[in-house]
This record gives C-alpha cells, sequence and structure tokens, in this order.
C-alpha cells in the first residue's frame, strides 16, 4: 500500500504549435488503500493523468508521489504500479496462464514461484478455470478478470483501471463492478479508476475526484459531492436522473424574498440559509434532485399545483414530468402511487431543505461564490 500524492500537474499538448491544456494545476492526494475514481465527460483530462501516474504521458510540470517517492523520472516498469486498460491487450497466442505470468517470467522468477503466484491470483480472481484457454475463447468479463490479475500479480502499490468496464454489456457490467469492489476489499491496495460513468463512481470510490476541461472541480465522498455539489457542473453531473436546474429571480413582497420562475409559475420564499447571499432582482440557478420533488396533498409552502406531461411507470419508481416555462421539471417517486395521465392535475412538494442555489454566471454554489468576492 502507498499514498498518492499530485501536487500542481499540469500537461500540455501542442497542436500546430497551439498549446492545449489537458490537465490544468492538479492537486490530488489519496490515503493508503483508498479506492478514488477520477470522474469527467469524454476529453476532460483523467484518462491522461492516469497515463501520466503510469508513466506512459510525460508531465508537462508538477509532481507526483508514490510513498512519499517522487516518480516523474522513473520508467513505468520502476513506479510498482499495476495497469489494466480498457482494451484487454493480452497476448493472443499465449493461454491465461503464461498471459498472467509474462512479467513474473521477464523477471526471471523461478516457474515454481511464478505458478504459486498465479494460482493464488487466479484463485483470488476466480479464473483458476480458465488458466488453459487462449484469450479468443473468453467472454469480455473473463478478458476483464485476467486482465486485472495481470496487473495485480506484479504487488503493485498503486492499481490503476482505465475505464475497465466500458466494453462489457449491462448484467456482465454490474457484476464485474460487484467483483472489483470485493477484489479492492481483498487486497486493500490503493486504486484509482478512471470512469465517464457516474453510477460506476458512486458504487465502487470511497473519494471522487471530478474533473472538467483538465480543472479538478470536485475532491470528496459520493455523498458529499450528490449532496453538496461545488458548483452547477458537478450537481448536474452527479446523479441520476440528473438534478433539474433552471434559472429564478428574486423579488420581494413586504420585506419577504422570493424566489420566482420568469413566469411567475413557481414562486418560493427563499430559504433562511441562502437570504444573506441573495439579491433582489438578481437570477439564480436553482437546482432540485428528482427525488426531492414529492407528491403533495395539500399546499403547504413550496407546493405547486400544476398538471402532468409525461408520466413513466419504470416498475420500482415512478418519474413525473412538468413544464416550468421553458424547462421540463422531472420528479421521482415510488411506484406505490396511482397512475397519472397526460394533462392530470397534481401537486408537487419542493423539499426546501435540499435546494441548491448557483451563481448565473460563474456556476458556483452561491455560499461559495459569496467568499470568494
Amino acid at each position: 500500500m502507498a499514498e498518492l500524492i499530485i501536487k500542481d500537474v499540469n500537461k500540455i499538448y501542442y497542436k500546430n504549435k497551439q498549446p492545449i491544456q489537458a490537465v490544468n494545476s492538479l492537486n490530488l492526494q489519496t490515503k493508503d488503500g483508498e479506492f478514488v475514481a477520477l470522474l469527467g465527460p469524454s476529453g476532460c483530462g483523467k484518462s491522461t493523468t492516469l497515463r501520466m501516474i503510469a508513466g506512459l504521458e510525460d508531465i508537462s510540470s508538477g509532481d507526483i508521489l508514490i510513498g512519499q517517492r517522487r516518480i516523474n523520472d522513473l520508467h513505468p516498469k520502476d513506479r510498482n504500479i499495476g495497469l489494466a486498460f480498457e482494451n484487454y491487450a493480452m497476448y493472443p497466442p499465449l493461454t491465461v496462464y503464461d498471459n498472467i505470468g509474462f512479467n513474473l517470467r521477464a523477471k526471471g522468477m523461478p516457474a515454481k514461484q511464478i505458478k504459486e503466484e498465479i494460482m493464488k491470483i487466479a484463485k483470488l480472481l476466480d479464473i483458476a478455470d480458465l488458466l488453459n484457454m487462449k484469450p479468443g475463447a473468453l467472454s469480455g468479463g473473463q478478458k476483464q478478470r485476467v486482465n486485472i490479475a495481470r496487473a495485480l500479480i506484479r504487488k503493485p502499490e498503486v492499481l490503476l483501471l482505465d475505464e475497465p468496464l466500458s466494453h462489457l454489456d449491462g448484467k456482465v457490467r454490474q457484476k464485474m463492478r460487484t467483483e472489483i469492489k470485493h477484489l479492492h476489499t481483498e487486497i486493500n491496495c490503493t486504486t484509482i479508476i478512471v470512469t465517464h460513468d457516474q453510477s460506476e463512481a458512486m458504487a465502487l470510490a470511497d473519494r471522487i475526484a471530478i474533473i472538467n476541461e483538465g480543472v479538478l472541480q470536485q475532491y470528496g465522498t459520493p455523498l458529499e459531492v450528490f449532496n453538496h455539489p461545488v458548483n452547477e457542473f458537478v450537481a448536474g453531473f452527479i446523479g441520476e436522473p440528473p438534478m433539474n436546474i433552471f434559472n429564478v429571480i428574486v423579488s420581494n413582497k413586504e420585506g419577504v424574498p422570493y424566489f420566482n420562475t420568469t413566469n411567475s409559475f413557481l414562486r418560493f420564499k427563499v430559504p433562511e440559509k441562502y437570504l444573506s447571499y441573495v439579491k433582489e432582482g438578481e437570477v439564480y440557478r436553482f437546482g432540485i434532485r428528482p427525488s426531492d420533488i414529492t407528491i403533495a396533498r395539500g399546499m403547504e409552502p413550496y407546493t405547486v399545483s400544476t398538471k402532468v406531461t409525461v408520466f413513466e411507470n419504470l416498475g420500482e419508481e415512478c418519474r413525473i414530468h412538468i413544464r416550468i416555462g421553458e424547462d421540463d421539471i422531472l420528479s421521482v417517486v415510488s411506484s406505490e402511487i396511482i397512475r397519472f395521465n397526460h394533462n392530470d392535475e397534481i401537486k408537487l412538494h419542493f423539499n426546501d431543505e435540499r435546494i441548491h442555489v448557483f451563481d448565473e454566471n460563474t456556476g458556483e454554489r452561491i455560499e461559495k461564490a459569496f467568499a470568494m468576492v
């Protein structure tokens, strides 16, 4: 085990002599044995970061340390990392046994010891019955287990997983996700996974580093980034289905500030925790997760009376769509409710303790934006 430290790391590519900043002043620190996900959309810099840790990409500036050892200039084989790519990259002519043991043979390890190590890792990953097979005869899930076994048999200080589940179909993907989580518990190795799938990151990681356009947006536990997103990007990226986010303007009636949509369809008192941050006449981005909008019977505060535009019964949950001006607002509720049809009257309650407010211009959560002024 070892902690991984990334200090002010930058990666700049040049295209037609023009600089392109793929990673911008990235700072990140893991704990020993921690499982960390690098999460973000395609092209955000997460795979580039992983490749810099592995030594497959040069660092433009900054430092990377594993267990307090600076590895910037070390050859990949000397960094004591294990790397499993999204593409399985096995040797087709070799058996699974020989693929797993390839690096150990290259190091000159005795055949008896190689066999002991292979059998140990094969048992851990439940692939002992595959050892005499060739890669072409394996399923996608089996190939990925072998791929991870090749990385783990090196006994790395840090295990790097680059989109390991992206080529798998739904059921196999779910099974492999569970197996990876169980494997991490067994080996207790510092693990970094790169993914663009927020559900995958939420399920696997102890902490999530959310990256956009090469810049770290937020680094925290799954619950921290879900419940307290620092900006609109994180709020919209984390959560399935995504957070409802739309414009509101602050008005004042008899000394009481209200959030209003442009057509005044939605009109709520500004929650107490935001009173010191909002200003009359200013536009803000109002966010609330679909699970925090519930069906109401009466017209208590933070409730709207409206009509259903679309109703979806998905078995375990129901999704209710309504329109607020140009915005489609989604509520996710238990399936134990009566069925709704298009244009049915409905009352929906917005949980005022779960309302998020972001700066219209910067996208920052207004408490953070206010602190930066």
